[in-house]
This record gives C-alpha cells, structure tokens and sequence, in this order.
C-alpha cells in the first residue's frame, strides 16, 4: 500500500482556534480525520506531523524519502521565507504538494511569494480543508 505524509507547520495546531473567520472552525484533529477517510477511500496509507519547529519539518521530509510515495505540506508562515524546508523537499526524489487553507494571494503582501512552490509539484490555496483532500486525490492518480 503507498503511504503518504501530511505535513503541517507552525500554528496549524490552532485550527479551530485562532482566526476562525479565516481559517475555519475545524480542529487538526477534524482535518487528519478527514484525510484518513479520504486514505481509506483511495486505497492508501498518511502519516500526518504537525511542528511548530523548523528543524522537526525538515527532519519529517528527509525521514519521508525513503518510506513515502509523496508528500503534502502545509509550511504555514515557513512558506514565506524558509530557504532551509525549501532546500529539504529539493534534496527529496518525492512529489510534493503545497497547500494553504486560506487564499494566501488574497491577503497580506508578504503572503503572496512561496519560497517552497518552485520545488513541488503543485500548489493548492484557498480551499479550506478539503485542498488537503484534493493533493492526495492528486498525488495518487495524478501522473508521474
């Protein structure tokens, strides 16, 4: 069975919590539930981690490199300038997906640039929760 990691960072523990009227008010906890249905719908296994560390977010791809088929990962605030987990999922032979719950290129300037985007395979913003269920669904019947 392929399996996958789900990679959360900083603050996505608040969900549910902080900023509702942006980000929802969903839990993780409601959000790995949803992906774990999702898993089982698809045949696959997800590993999910959330940290609010850098060091811990980079140790999760490098640890994904030789057990996973992909990754989705939500950098949060990292995805702005984090040159370090940009340089991490570069050094990985795995497709990656981005997603941002909230439409990123709708707010605060300094949320439109992603240092990550240019390394993944693709991008998905805007779409709340299920933009998670989306990268899977395209992770395991997308193309090489």
């Amino acid at each position: 069975m392929k399996q996958f990691m789900v990679i959360n960072g900083p603050n996505l523990n608040r969900l549910g919590k902080r900023e509702p009227a942006v980000y929802g008010h969903k839990t993780l906890e409601d959000l790995e539930g949803q992906l774990l249905e999702a898993a089982r719908e698809l045949g696959v296994g997800i590993t999910c981690v959330q940290s609010n560390h850098e060091g811990r977010l980079i140790d999760a791809i490098h640890e994904a490199a030789d057990q996973y088929s992909g990754i989705i990962i939500n950098p949060g605030a990292f995805t702005h300038y984090s040159y370090a987990i940009r340089d991490a999922i570069a050094s990985v032979d795995l497709p990656v997906i981005e997603v941002h719950i909230s439409n990123v290129h709708t707010r605060e300037e300094f949320r439109h640039h992603s240092v990550i985007a240019p390394v993944t395979k693709g991008q998905i913003v805007g779409l709340g929760l299920y933009g998670y269920v989306m990268a899977l669904t395209a992770l395991v019947k997308g193309e090489d």
